[in-house]
């Protein structure tokens, strides 16, 4: 069987993706941001680069820094709605990288 994500990894993205999803992501109170969806998906897809990246996974592939990562990456949808938020600090270019896509056919 090939290599696959961590139950850890997995439920923290789920988590992470219900909650932006349904307009209850608790770092993100006050920021109209349900209305981007469909209408700017750059903005959503940086949020789950970043979410991504910056997660943190142990040898057994625990996750180690689910509430951080999810920090990071709203942060940036914060500053998107909001010009005058900083985000602190500021991103470090790895953080916020978009990485190729998969091929259009599975390799398997």
């Amino acid at each position: 069987m090939p290599n696959q994500l961590s139950n850890s990894f997995s439920g923290a993205l789920r988590t992470f993706a219900y909650f932006m999803a349904s307009g209850t992501q608790n770092t993100l109170e006050g920021v109209d941001y349900l209305s981007l969806y469909g209408n700017e998906p750059s903005a959503i897809e940086q949020v789950f680069a970043i979410y991504v990246n910056v997660i943190q996974l142990d040898e057994e592939g625990t996750v180690l820094n689910s509430k951080y990562a999810e920090k990071r990456a709203t942060d940036y949808l914060r500053a998107y709605c909001d010009p005058t938020f900083e985000v602190t600090p500021a991103y470090e270019d790895w953080e916020v990288a978009l990485h190729a896509p998969p091929p259009l056919q599975d390799l398997i």
